[in-house]
């Protein structure tokens, strides 16, 4: 019984042993709570400092072996431990990189991370009695440390620890960028971009030696004798200037063509065919205006293909005129190079009906056949020359001749083209007869214009004839010109830019259309010439050809006098009749066959054709 009842109690000692030791366990961990929480307390209240997680290093809070071994004497080796190892290892870790302006949102971020961070390095590394003891340590160290660091804040003794090392840090890097002194460096470097100034290209002249020994030269061509007496000058010659455009010689000059070999009888079957469709017929100057209605028909029927589409002079189109045969089509152009060119549309393949003269040596500015006979077609040009090609003789006969001025227009002041009134780019005019033996003028008539660009006769009252300036339209007499300078009879002084052309209707003589570079041409009312002629109709028309493109001269149908014919600027491509109301009758569209501007037009007297010439010295015809 004994030996039972010794179990018994035996087994009660080991029970309350256990329950001693379960007891002493729980102590150890309310201790190791407490110690953590001290830990983290204390750890929050001095690691208030920002700084870069890219410097953290896991290993730095390692203690030696001797302080994490269990057997060891925890006390002993705390003692040991100095407590200025634990300031310079904690000094190096929490030493701030971070820059002294960083917001405090930022460093309470910083801040829990860190504690996040230390919290499980302890936890890993460290028991929980060990932890308490470092936890002191660190207590005591960064008390050191804030009163070590903030010892010259003293007027700041009220602010927290952090907020004084946060002080600190502020004044230190402003010290550093003072020290820096960036501000001065940029002024000195904006004084230098001030003072700075473009480098010269200009080479420098070299200096001329006064006394010095100059390069030989030779003593002929100094004009001096080798015993150093001066020669005799001998005349020089004056050196001839060649001119880039010089003048035909005068007199007849034979149709030769440029654009072909020497073919006889190719070139009389040629001109045979022009001289013999002389005749034509009157009817049209008794032909009533037909309906708007029945001309806006025709014109829809009048088409272009690519055989009416050739090239026929070189250099752009200044002038051009349409033959008045009813039986073939036949079109002369004048081109800026001074050639006149002629193309039979019958003729296929229709290079070979294109055959191109040289009469002139500059711009060919006017080009008419002669309403006399149709077998002469007369041209006027910049260099000062008009000529008359005679087709039944093949010679271009030299009709007037100025060297002295630029010519400009003309037309016929007789009917039967004996007498002709030319305009001259200075602003003079002359009266030729060429029923009188030479080449020169009648009467040279000063005016009151700068220049003259273009001159048309009355069709009915022909003593009449209107000329186009530099800014006015003037309507003269002929029968009371006077050499020493005319007065008109009236001006048209609405236009408000440059003139490029007026011309009356052809079968009255009712009207006048004038073409400005204003953007606008303007039909008058001539059906009485007196002191005013007033203005019917404008119509607004871009007429800014640019400088490569011949100017628009807006002109009369003659079939339909109250109907104007100009090229346009617009796309598509095409050619615009409009009415005297300001009305668009229609429009002349060319697909891929018209493709440029045609600034110079004509129509037939008689039938519905119309030619256009271009920049290019291509003609464009559309017809029925």
């Amino acid at each position: 019984m004994s030996g039972l009842c010794g179990a018994a109690e035996e087994k009660a000692g080991s029970r309350q042993r256990l329950q001693v030791k379960v007891h002493e366990y729980k102590e150890n961990q309310d201790v190791a709570d407490v110690s953590q929480r001290l830990v983290l307390e204390k750890t929050a209240k001095v690691c208030l400092v920002p700084f870069s997680l890219s410097d953290y290093k896991p290993d730095a809070f390692k203690l030696p072996k001797s302080l994490l071994d269990k057997n060891s004497n925890h006390e002993a080796a705390c003692k040991t431990y100095k407590k200025t190892e634990i300031k310079k290892t904690f000094r190096e870790i929490l030493t701030p990189k971070m820059k002294a302006t960083t917001s405090s949102r930022t460093e309470s971020t910083l801040q829990k991370s860190s504690l996040d961070v230390h919290t499980e390095n302890h936890k890993q590394h460290m028991s929980t009695s060990d932890t308490g003891l470092l936890s002191v340590e660190m207590e005591d160290s960064q008390d050191g440390d804030s009163d070590e660091d903030t010892s010259g804040l003293d007027d700041f003794s009220g602010l927290s620890p952090y907020e004084r090392k946060r002080l600190k840090n502020i004044s230190e890097n402003a010290n550093f960028f003072a020290s820096l002194q960036l501000s001065e460096s940029a002024a000195r470097f904006r004084e230098m971009i001030k003072k700075r100034q473009p480098s010269e290209s200009r080479r420098k002249k070299p200096k001329k030696r006064e006394n010095g020994i100059g390069c030989r030269r030779s003593m002929r061509l100094l004009n001096v004798d080798p015993l150093g007496v001066s020669l005799p000058e001998t005349p020089t010659q004056p050196t001839v200037v060649e001119d880039e455009n010089p003048l035909l010689p005068p007199g007849p000059l034979e149709m030769t063509p440029e654009n072909r070999d020497d073919n006889s009888e190719l070139l009389k079957g040629f001109l045979q065919t022009w001289a013999e469709v002389n005749k034509t017929s009157s009817k049209n100057n008794e032909k009533e205006l037909s309906s708007i209605k029945s001309y806006k028909d025709n014109l829809s029927g009048m088409v272009i293909s690519e055989d009416t589409v050739c090239k026929v002079t070189k250099g752009s189109v200044f002038s051009m005129a349409l033959h008045p045969s009813e039986i073939r089509t036949l079109v002369a152009a004048g081109a800026r190079s001074g050639q006149v060119g002629l193309w039979d549309l019958t003729h296929q393949p229709k290079e070979d009906g294109v055959y191109v003269f040289q009469p002139h040596s500059q711009p060919v500015s006017c080009l008419y056949f002669s309403p006399a006979n149709p077998a002469h077609i007369l041209s006027l040009s910049y260099d000062g020359t008009l000529r008359c090609g005679d087709f039944s003789k093949a010679v271009f006969e030299e009709v007037y001749r100025n060297e002295g001025s630029s010519l400009s227009s003309f037309d016929f002041l007789a009917e039967e083209a004996s007498t002709l009134i030319v305009g001259h780019w200075d602003g003079s005019m002359s009266l030729v007869d060429r029923r009188t033996p030479g080449t020169s003028h009648e009467k040279l008539i000063t005016s009151s214009l700068s220049k003259i660009r273009t001159v048309h006769v009355h069709p009915v009252h022909r003593q009449y004839f209107i000329t186009a300036g530099l800014r006015d339209v003037h309507i003269y007499d002929a029968r009371h010109l006077n050499p020493k300078g005319s007065q008109p009879l009236i001006s048209l002084s609405e236009h408000t830019k440059s003139i490029a052309s007026a011309y009356f209707s052809p079968l009255t003589g009712n009207r006048v259309v004038t073409t400005c570079a204003d953007c606008k041409l303007r039909i008058f009312d001539s059906s009485c010439i007196s002191s005013q002629i007033p203005l019917l109709t404008t119509i607004r028309h871009n007429t800014n050809t640019g400088r490569w493109l011949t100017r628009f001269r807006a002109v009369w149908d003659p079939k339909q006098e109250d109907c104007v014919i100009v090229g346009s600027m617009a796309y598509p491509r095409q050619v615009e009749i409009f009415h005297e109301t300001g009305k668009r009758v229609h429009s002349f569209l060319g697909g891929e066959c018209l493709v440029s501007v045609c600034s110079i037009n004509a129509m037939h007297p008689t039938r519905y054709i119309l030619a256009g010439g271009n920049s290019s010295g291509k003609i464009h015809v559309f017809k029925n």
